[in-house]
């Protein structure tokens, strides 16, 4: 399983921009889905969160400026981020809860490569 994450620039302060993430490879099904970012000298913390059943939940910064939706046809994420700010600067990075066909299927997590995303102010 691949999750291919893309969508990530240079945007300046009130910008916009859309990140999408594949999954690709033997999948059965697949459960949540999330964005981390992670900005230098931090830790990695949780943005957005979808589940199968398409409930969301956001870190509280980015209430009412991001928003995660899913494909579930095309096994895809995608986070639109709207009125962006200096401090959403950082490393984005999706994954997904991906159960592959098997005798005894456990879902497992599966991470991205991460995407920079650059607001200028």
């Amino acid at each position: 399983v691949q999750l291919q994450a893309s969508g990530g620039g240079l945007v300046q302060a009130g910008g916009s921009l859309r990140l999408s993430c594949a999954a690709s490879g033997r999948i059965f099904s697949i459960g949540d889905m999330g964005w981390y970012r992670q900005a230098p000298g931090k830790q990695r913390e949780l943005v957005a969160l979808i589940t199968s059943g398409g409930s969301t939940n956001y870190e509280d910064s980015v209430k009412g400026r991001f928003t995660i939706s899913r494909d579930n046809a095309k096994n895809t994420v995608y986070l639109q981020m709207n009125s962006l700010k200096p401090e959403d600067t950082a490393v984005y990075f999706c994954n997904a809860r991906v159960t592959v066909p098997s005798m005894n299927p456990i879902p497992l997590w599966y991470w991205g490569q991460g995407t920079l995303v650059t607001v200028s102010s």
